[in-house]
Formats: C-alpha cells, structure tokens, sequence
C-alpha cells in the first residue's frame, strides 16, 4: 500500500524580496551594463583621456613637470586650471554662461547673448540628426550607408538650386526646397541601393565612389553660367531667395525651424522600424536575409527601398545645411556632416532617439570647441579627437565593463517591475 507525501507548501516570499520595488532594484540596475550606463561612462572615460592630452598640449604646463617631485604643487595646480578652464569653456560654449544671464537679468545683456551657446549647438546638431538616420535606418536593415555625405550634398544641390532658381510664394518655395533636397539624396541613395539588389556590389564599396563623384559634381556646378553668382569669380553660387530659408530667430542667434523638423523626421522614424509593415520586413532581412526571402519577402526590393529613404533622410539634412545654416552653394557647403553621421548613429546604438540626442551631443562639442579655442587657446581638433574616443569607447563595451567592473544587467527585472506599477 503506498501513501501519497503531501508536497510541501511553496516558500513564501521573504518580506525582503517583497518590498524591494522599483526604486531599490533601480538603484542596483544603475551600476550594472546596460546600455545608459556604459554611454555615460564612455563619455566620463573620454573626458579623462581628453583632460589628459591638453596638460600634454600645453608646453608652459608640461614644463612644471619638470620638477614635479620636488614641488608637486605648480604642476597640479596648473593642470586643474588648465583643465577645468577647458571644460568650463566647453559647458559654457555648449549650453550656457551663467555670466550672461546674470547681464541679460540686470539690463547689461540681451537674451540673444544668453542664448547663443544652446543655439549653436542645436544649429550644430540639426544636419546630423538627418545623416545620423540615414546610417541608423539603413544599418537596421543590414547595410551599411556610408554615402550619407555624397546624399547629403545632392541634397544641399538641389536644394539650393530650387532655393535661387524658383520664384515662388514664401512657405511653398521652402517646401518644395526641402522635397528637392530628399529627392537629390534618395536618387544618390537609390543608385547602391539597386546595384546590390540587382548585382550584389557591396553598398560599401559603391557609396564611397559616389561621395567623390557628388563632391566633383558640386564644384564643378557652382562654376557654370546661371548658378555661379555674377558678381563673384570664385566657386560659389547664387544666394538663395529668402522665400525658401528655414525660418530662424532673431540675429545673432542660428537656430532654425530645422530642429524641429529633425525632431519630427526622427518621431517618423521610430514609427517606420517599429510599427509599420516596412520596418518589420527591414529588420527581418536585416537580421537574416534567407529566412525573410523563405517568408515572402522580397529582399531585392528592401534593399533598393531601405537605400532610397535612407539617402533621402540624407538629402533632407543637406538641405536643412544649406537652406537653414549656409545661404549659398560653395565647395564645403556640406562640410563633414555625412561622415559624422556615422559616428552620430554609432553613439546613438543605431536607434532613432539615440541618435538625435548623440547629434546634440556633438553638436555642443563643436560649439564648445569653439569657444575653448578662442578663449585658451586649445586646438579645435581636440574636441574632435574627443568625439572619438566617445565612439572608440562605446564601440568596446566590454572594455568598459572591465574598467569599472559592472556587473551584468538587471533589465529583466527592472521592467518586470516597472510593468507591475511602483
């Protein structure tokens, strides 16, 4: 005769374990390796290096070095000076002075003034936030456009040849400005979009012939009859009728409607990869392009289309470059803003939101930068030297986790939590 044995009750849960909510399992989720964690602490680790390599530019403070063991005292006091200066300069350039709100407060300055630095860095930022996307958005997909810069300067091509060429009414010139723009970088975009939908070249290879061919074409444009400017004998074209500028605050401020529209455009974006048929088919074939094609799926097709709105986020940044900031077509009318897309969408982990808040990012280091070079005296190429050592650093998370010694993240928990309430 067999007698059953009564399983023993589940253990209870400790009150410990009961009471540990969102705010505890938050605070241990702060130093652990998610993705906000190792971000914040690329940039801090950049910031060290960086701090390091302006004592090791200053010849005066450098010399104190020399006689550093036997009074210590002049070389860090002159390093901690340097250093926070710099940084100081850089916070300042970026976001803002407290001495210029302190004038515009007691009547002494403007509110223009006091303003500038975050305009700068916003005006900075806004043909970033487009080329960033276009590396993000194509990136999801599993192709890597590197010929954001050649889309963006068709971008800034058409653009600003419907920008002077086009009598229209104020509002409509802008707009089919803007739509030129998308339409000059998604026809760059498209061209290797389809050659590896149809051949197979690598979009690598392909899109950087063509950021050569778009900045010839550029140069050799601006000299023609009827878009250079008449009364100018070097390389540049006509001014761009007011009709068709983004609409900006008052002078000397720089910031423009192209913010917002980068806001928007990234809000779209989200929506695209998230929510609609098409991302769902782009993250498929970007994660296995076999498996999409046994679905149903038509990679050829992704491919060519994913291009093609990528390289039209592109154009649509040019033209935000040369209708909001530049006000005619000149041979570094597009400067670099399709290369630092790149780095741009990398900092922001390839997703939308990130990548706008990565163009803030380096668009308060430019503008920073330059107040550290005009106010100390330090070169501008160490902000960018900084800007890669952000990426290098957040390119290796393992080595940062190393470092500080994270331990593994707690995400799991954490939005288990948060999904149950606080």
């Amino acid at each position: 005769m067999t007698t059953d044995v009564e399983a023993p009750p589940p253990a209870k849960e400790s009150p410990k374990e009961k009471e540990e909510g969102f705010l505890t399992l938050f605070l241990k989720n702060l130093w652990s390796a998610n993705t906000v964690t190792v971000t914040v602490l690329s940039i801090f680790l950049a910031l060290v290096v960086g701090a390091v390599l302006i004592v090791v530019s200053d010849s005066e403070v450098l010399g104190k070095f020399a006689y550093f063991t036997s009074r210590p005292s002049d070389a860090l006091e002159a390093s901690w000076t340097l250093i926070s200066g710099a940084y100081a300069d850089l916070f300042k350039g970026a976001l803002f002075d407290p001495a210029s709100f302190q004038a515009w407060f007691n009547g002494s300055g403007t509110w223009q003034a006091a303003f500038n630095p975050i305009s700068e860095t916003l005006t900075y930022a806004t043909p970033l936030v487009f080329t960033g996307l276009a590396v993000a958005l194509a990136f999801r997909g599993g192709l890597f456009n590197i010929g954001g810069q050649g889309q963006a300067i068709m971008g800034c091509v058409l653009a600003g040849v419907a920008g002077f060429a086009f009598h229209l009414p104020v509002g409509l010139h802008l707009l089919v400005a803007l739509l030129f723009g998308v339409l000059g970088g998604a026809l760059w975009g498209f061209v290797p979009g389809f050659l590896k939908a149809r051949t197979g070249a690598h979009e690598v290879i392909t899109s950087i012939m063509l950021n050569y061919t778009a900045l010839l074409f550029l140069g050799w444009l601006i000299l023609q009859k009827g878009v250079q400017d008449p009364e100018r004998s070097d390389a540049i074209s006509k001014t761009i009728a007011t009709s068709a500028e983004l609409p900006a605050l008052p002078a000397p401020l720089r910031v423009h409607l192209g913010i917002v529209v980068a806001v928007l455009v990234t809000a779209g974006v989200a929506w695209i990869i998230n929510r609609s048929s098409f991302g769902f088919e782009l993250r498929a074939v970007g994660v296995n392009p076999p498996a999409a094609k046994t679905a149903g799926m038509s990679v050829a097709k992704t491919y060519t289309l994913l291009m093609v709105v990528a390289g039209g986020l592109a154009g649509l940044g040019g033209a935000t470059q040369v209708l909001g900031t530049a006000d005619k077509l000149t041979a570094q009318v597009a400067g670099n803003i399709g290369f630092d897309g790149l780095l741009v969408a990398l900092l922001g982990r390839n997703k939308p939101w990130g990548t706008l808040f990565a163009a803030i990012l380096y668009g308060g280091l430019r503008a920073g930068g330059n107040l550290m070079q005009v106010d100390i005296g330090i070169s501008l190429e160490l902000v960018t030297v900084l800007q890669a050592l952000i990426v290098i650093f957040i390119a290796a998370p393992a080595m940062v986790k190393a470092i500080f010694q994270l331990r593994a993240a707690r995400s799991a928990r954490l939005g288990a939590s948060m999904s149950k309430g606080w």
